[in-house]
């Protein structure tokens, strides 16, 4: 088992079977030891929020599988905190798709002039550069393509499977009274054919969610999705 990558709250390992396994950690992102899912830098580690965090991520992938949509999820041992997956290309040094259902977040703090906070949008697709140093910046297709990171074609695909998923994550939320406000996923490129799929985690801390107009926090949203 080789390192491959050591992240904020996960780490990479080659199995050297042609399959890698991702290590939950129980570190979570925040600033000066208050928890936020949006922050860059590890703030805190709470117990057990590695087991929680896969424990729904895999919850999701096996909806994702069911449905046809590609991924790059095996399986997952939940008591040891990973996921085994199949290796995957990251788009250039890699990057994040947000799909938006409320204007909520840094598209409220952007776009505030023109909508109200909250106001309802039509799964708009966004991408940001994962780039801590610059604040993981927005960035367009035709950008992405000019630079090399993604053909258009590619980002099309990307943006169609983000809006297939996101449709799986909300109705699953609306079973327990909830609505997704924003999700964040990651894709990447997967296979010989080297095909589009998503990858990395699905947890509480990738997306936003209410009951009414209470703020769900992450590890309880985890908690009522999968309760009983």
């Amino acid at each position: 088992m080789k390192i491959l990558y050591k992240g904020k709250t996960k780490d990479v390992y080659d199995m050297g079977d042609g399959t890698y396994k991702l290590k939950f950690k129980d570190d979570v992102t925040g600033t000066d030891g208050v928890f936020d899912p949006g922050a860059n830098t590890v703030g805190l580690s709470i117990e057990g929020a590695g087991r929680a965090g896969l424990r729904l991520t895999s919850y999701f992938y096996k909806k994702i599988n069911a449905a046809g949509i590609p991924t790059h999820f095996i399986d997952a041992d939940i008591e040891k905190a990973e996921m085994t997956v199949k290796p995957a290309e990251v788009f250039g040094k890699g990057v994040e798709v947000i799909l938006r259902y409320r204007a909520v977040g840094s598209f409220y703090k952007r776009y505030g002039k023109y909508c109200n906070k909250g106001d309802a949008l039509n799964a708009y697709v966004e991408v940001t550069l994962k780039d801590d140093d610059r604040n993981d910046p927005l960035i367009t297709d035709e950008c992405l393509e000019m630079l090399g990171i993604m053909s258009r074609e590619e980002y099309e695909v990307l943006a169609n499977l983000t809006r297939k998923i996101g449709v799986i994550v909300k109705a699953e939320l609306l079973k327990k009274g909830l609505d997704l406000y924003d999700i964040k996923f990651e894709f990447g490129r997967v296979g010989e054919d080297r095909h589009i799929a998503l990858i990395d985690e699905i947890s509480g801390g990738n997306m936003r969610a209410f009951r009414g107009t209470e703020y769900i926090e992450p590890l309880e949203l985890e908690r009522i999705l999968l309760a009983d």
